[in-house]
């Protein structure tokens, strides 16, 4: 997306009180966080902990009950267009048209987003997601593999300047979550801000710079990745999230 909005003292998303609640249930209760240029966040915590709904509210696909949320200096409720623009998303949901080929999806969402010199940048990330060879095949034709590695690649269709990825690893193979780890700390492409989310403890502190865990809708610990170990980590996990990861 180019230069940032913000100045060099504001943080790239900044995230405060947010709250949302499903019915009776709190699905996050006043998770406050903030990330800087090329921060990247591990979110660690059981089923049901609110991972998924953090990251749908972080991506404006759910509006909060209370808190703020603002990316890039633009606020999600007053200018969710803004953000949008500037986060790329991989959710549960591939998000892709199971009709339309790798190609044609790549195509159609970097229209959506206004994606200059479109055709070089969709056969960039077709060959960079390994799924050049196999680009004018259905969606429905490929394997859930296949699948998370298009979708990979239609989250840096636009160039976003923060990723989102609730569990990106699903579905790849040893040689692709290679991939996924070159991409998200920025070897195989310009580093960016991350939020992920993940059950594997190692893969959180191999990926980025910072994990924290969720626990019934609350985000109850935060640390540097470099001030810890696998250890260090399970133990503050079963002790404040109750379960093991």
């Amino acid at each position: 997306m180019g230069d940032s909005e913000t100045s060099g003292m504001d943080p790239v998303v900044a995230v405060q009180g947010l709250t949302k609640r499903y019915g009776v249930q709190t699905a996050l209760d006043s998770v406050t966080l903030s990330l800087d240029r090329n921060e990247r966040l591990a979110v660690l915590g059981p089923n049901g902990a609110g991972k998924t709904t953090l990251i749908a509210v972080l991506a404006t696909l759910a509006r909060p009950e209370a808190g703020r949320l603002r990316v890039m200096g633009f606020d999600s409720v007053s200018e969710p267009n803004e953000v949008r623009r500037r986060i790329g998303v991989i959710a549960h949901g591939s998000y892709l048209y199971e009709e339309l080929s790798a190609r044609e999806n790549l195509q159609f969402f970097g229209r959506l987003y206004g994606v200059q010199d479109l055709e070089a940048r969709v056969e960039t990330l077709l060959k960079l997601v390994d799924i050049y060879p196999r680009r004018h095949e259905p969606i429905a034709n490929l394997s859930r593999g296949m699948q998370q590695r298009v979708a990979l690649a239609r989250a840096f269709v636009h160039d976003p300047d923060v990723l989102l990825l609730d569990e990106p690893d699903t579905g790849l193979d040893q040689a692709h979550l290679t991939l996924l780890a070159s991409l998200v700390q920025g070897r195989a492409i310009p580093a960016r801000t991350v939020i992920l989310t993940t059950h594997n403890l190692e893969r959180a502190l191999e990926l980025c710079s910072r994990v924290a865990v969720l626990a019934q809708g609350r985000l109850v610990y935060q640390a540097a990745s470099a001030a810890l170990d696998r250890a260090a980590l399970h133990d503050a996990y079963h002790r404040l999230a109750g379960a093991a990861p």
